[in-house]
């Protein structure tokens, strides 16, 4: 699992790693750069796009020191590789020397093809048809083994120690400190109800962080860039961030979304009771992953509305919403 960081004295993560590192990484991988480095969207590792001569630029993620062993990180490069096997459209790293994992300058990297494409809207039925075909293929696959190194989606975790650690720190303005803490213990509290509801789910390998933004659309359909969330869930993870709407609107997108999905893979219907507890678990863990990720100077420019009250008093009124969307009975189908 990842470790946790203080809001202040934490070393700036990402200090050493310069174009030139970057550069020489490339070439320490083979390959001969032609000197060009763009930096991609990415917060929680660093992802560069890299001009190659005569050649097709890759891109060079850096993993974020500390966050995962080493031996998560080829666990979850061997799962890409064993979709990508199975022609699910995946990007899986480069194997270079035998090696998909690399270091440079004590930072580990993967190198990758370069793989375009837009996000995707999901407003048509066929477009949510063809989501979920994607889905049930990857989840076919993820059910035929287990992680063993990879982390596993976890109330105790992404809840309980998430809410801890934003109370622990300076985060909330005075007035909201007893109101957050309320709030926060009363949708764990229900959040567990849910599971328990649910029984004994099955649990496989899913992508782990499966919203619109970590998915790439083309003319052939969906594709994931990587896998660097991967863990053992529910396979209901990797559905509800698609879905968007009113209730009758949720309705229509997941019975879209499961008519492809159910080609593939067998989906439990008991799995929709779960779909508010993990929106719930996601906004808890969220705002404790800024304030663990404040010292990387990358958070603060990005985020800037995050250290400010209003953001807090939102936070905890979305918190308040949460627990009423809890109270509804599950999404039929």
């Amino acid at each position: 699992m990842e470790q946790g960081f203080t809001r202040s004295g934490a070393e700036t993560p990402y200090a050493r790693l310069t174009p030139d590192t970057v550069i020489q990484a490339v070439e320490r991988a083979g390959f001969v750069p032609d000197g060009r480095v763009l930096a991609l969207n990415s917060y929680e590792n660093r992802v560069y796009q890299v001009g190659l001569e005569e050649a097709t630029p890759v891109v060079v993620k850096f993993y974020r020191p500390g966050r995962w062993s080493r031996a998560a990180i080829l666990e979850e490069h061997a799962f890409a590789l064993e979709l990508a096997g199975a022609e699910i459209p995946v990007v899986a790293p480069l194997v270079l020397g035998g090696a998909t994992l690399l270091e440079a300058d004590g930072y580990p990297y993967a190198v990758y093809p370069r793989r375009g494409g837009r996000w995707p809207d999901l407003d048509s039925g066929d477009d949510r048809i063809l989501m979920g075909r994607f889905l049930g293929r990857m989840h076919r696959v993820g059910a035929t083994r287990q992680f063993e190194h990879r982390p596993t989606l976890d109330v105790e975790v992404m809840a309980v120690q998430a809410a801890e650690f934003v109370l622990d720190g300076d985060w909330l303005p005075d007035y909201q400190v007893e109101r957050y803490a309320d709030v926060a213990g009363s949708l764990i509290e229900r959040i567990r109800r849910a599971f328990e509801a649910a029984g004994p789910v099955r649990r496989l390998r899913i992508h782990g962080d499966c919203h619109r933004g970590n998915i790439l659309w083309t003319e052939q359909g969906p594709h994931f860039v990587d896998l660097d969330d991967c863990m053992t869930g529910p396979a209901m993870q990797d559905l509800w961030m698609l879905l968007a709407g009113s209730r009758e609107e949720l309705r229509r997108q997941m019975t879209d979304i499961l008519e492809g999905y159910e080609q593939f893979a067998e989906f439990d219907r008991v799995e929709l009771g779960l779909i508010e507890a993990l929106r719930a678990l996601r906004m808890i863990h969220y705002a404790a992953w800024l304030a663990r990720r404040w010292h990387d100077p990358a958070f603060p420019k990005a985020f800037p509305w995050f250290a400010a009250p209003r953001y807090w008093d939102d936070h905890v009124r979305q918190l308040t919403e949460q627990l009423e969307a809890l109270d509804e009975p599950p999404l039929r189908l």
